[in-house]
């Protein structure tokens, strides 16, 4: 199937040769006439995938929660720049700001709200979404572009969207793995003669097997330095929530969803997401070297358990009928439980600071 994005990726190859990984994986996204994000609201029933926002308002009420014991732990300043990466349709912005303003108005009354994103479609969403707060809210596409003061920084399923480099091992070393054109002209995955230097492979990378693939992200690494370079100039924490794994490793996870389905990533370039999972052992590094505070990260299960998701969904359902307190117990499982279809383990939440602070529940005693 021919895509709009398609013939500017084979004509790429055909003038430059076999693009790596990367490069397909930012032009899939973010090409400005056919990239994925640049041309469609892609979330919800309608869209391709469903973040865990638009699941329940229990998730992006509980992280309100968590930014307003983390501004109090910081010692409630008066005045707050609360960010969100990848804001989506600014639902969890919305329930955020709906739970600070409730209990926290001390906090809200200081705050003010930016928003990073690059998607025009999302950009007039997120400004439906979030009406009720427009005399607070201001939009960039990078966050060098956001003003300065004690930030708040939050994003959900941003890092997975950033493009991810791959490379395989082939004999003694790991070489990168690029797109290139099959005798038949479709897409196809092939090898370069770029190799991956040993000191970014994670300890023990000459035991893994041949054709193991390791991926490795800088364009992700270079933004959460960026998070903890602007956290240590003006103060603040910062959270993140996505999927992926704790620990470096081997694994091929990049993957394309369309129509809440897999789909393989070569078949629909600019028509389907592309993702992989992300690595926060390399992103608590990259904070760690900037000189961040980082706290011991969690599941989103354990995370969410800890701020009250129980509770809060029996309240959400009191008083309701049965169906619509089944539909709230379902959504609170799919969020936190461990289950094959549930984010509980699946997804990370990692958080960073300025300096020392205890920030609940990440440095709760157990």
């Amino acid at each position: 199937m021919t895509t709009p994005l398609l013939p500017k990726i084979r004509a790429m190859i055909e003038a430059d040769g076999p693009m790596p990984v990367a490069t397909y994986f930012s032009l899939c996204l973010a090409d400005p006439e056919h990239g994925y994000y640049r041309t469609r609201d892609p979330l919800g029933a309608a869209g391709d995938f469903t973040t865990a926002p638009e699941i329940s308002q229990l998730f992006g009420e509980l992280v309100g929660i968590f930014l307003i014991t983390t501004w109090q732990a910081h010692g409630s300043p008066a005045n707050t720049r609360l960010i969100e990466g990848g804001p989506g349709r600014g639902t969890m912005m919305a329930d955020i700001l709906k739970t600070i303003a409730a209990l926290a108005p001390a906090m809200y009354s200081g705050l003010s709200v930016t928003l990073m994103e690059t998607s025009p479609a999302l950009r007039a969403r997120q400004k439906e979404t979030l009406s009720a707060h427009a005399g607070r809210l201001s939009w960039i596409e990078h966050l060098a572009e956001a003003p300065g003061g004690f930030t708040l920084f939050v994003a959900n399923e941003l890092f997975d969207a950033l493009p991810t480099r791959q490379f395989v091992k082939s004999g003694a070393h790991f070489f990168e793995r690029v797109v290139t054109l099959d005798d038949n002209g479709a897409l196809a995955f092939s090898l370069s003669p770029a190799r991956l230097e040993p000191a970014s492979l994670p300890e023990g990378w000459q035991a893994a097997k041949e054709g193991a693939i390791f991926e490795y992200a800088p364009a992700r690494e270079a933004l959460m330095a960026e998070i903890a370079a602007r956290l240590i100039r003006h103060g603040g924490s910062a959270l993140i929530i996505d999927y992926g794994h704790l620990e470096s490793g081997f694994g091929d996870t990049l993957q394309a969803l369309s129509n809440h389905r897999f789909d393989p990533p070569l078949a629909h370039p600019g028509e389907a997401d592309l993702t992989s999972h992300v690595d926060f052992a390399a992103l608590a590094a990259a904070a760690r070297a900037e000189g961040a505070h980082l706290h011991p990260p969690m599941t989103q299960g354990g995370f969410l358990a800890a701020l009250g998701l129980g509770a809060r969904a029996s309240a959400l359902g009191r008083g309701k009928d049965r169906e619509t307190q089944d539909e709230i117990v379902a959504a609170a499982r799919r969020l936190a439980g461990d289950g094959p279809e549930d984010m509980g383990d699946l997804f990370k939440a990692l958080a960073i600071s300025a300096g020392p602070v205890t920030l609940t529940p990440f440095d709760r005693a157990d």
